[in-house]
């Protein structure tokens, strides 16, 4: 069964995303900051991440930071969808700034969020990185 992570503050986006989610059969994983995110990557070991940015404590760009420094420490290299109320550019501008390298993701989707848009770009993401985009 294919397994997504879910990584927003925001309960309410959680449960919609994952309902969307669990309509095609997805298995799915929730973590509410950027600390539990890392945890999940770890001990779950998902298919795909869907990452807010701006969460309190560490943020998603934290995550994104953290993930490109400590590949090799233990963290699986899975597809990262990033689903922010920050339009793109001002996020790629953000990190670029700060890291003087661009935003390392996948893809990128602004809220508020299409159920039909979500699961296309998860399953174009599943599919490039040599799962098979249908859940199990």
């Amino acid at each position: 069964m294919t397994r997504v992570l879910i990584v927003d503050d925001d309960l309410d986006m959680r449960l919609a995303i994952s309902s969307v989610l669990k309509s095609r059969a997805y298995q799915v994983i929730e973590a509410c900051d950027g600390y539990e995110a890392l945890k999940k990557l770890k001990e779950e070991k998902p298919d795909i991440m869907l990452l807010d940015l701006l969460m309190p404590g560490m943020d998603g760009f934290a995550v994104i930071r953290e993930l490109e420094n400590c590949q090799k420490k233990g963290y699986p290299d899975i597809p990262v969808l990033v689903i922010s109320s920050v339009r793109e550019e001002a996020s790629q501008r953000r990190y670029e700034l700060e890291l003087g390298r661009k935003l390392a993701v996948d893809d990128y989707i602004e809220k508020p969020i299409e159920p039909f848009v979500l699961l296309q770009r998860v399953e174009k993401l599943l599919s490039k990185g040599g799962k098979d985009a249908k859940p199990d």
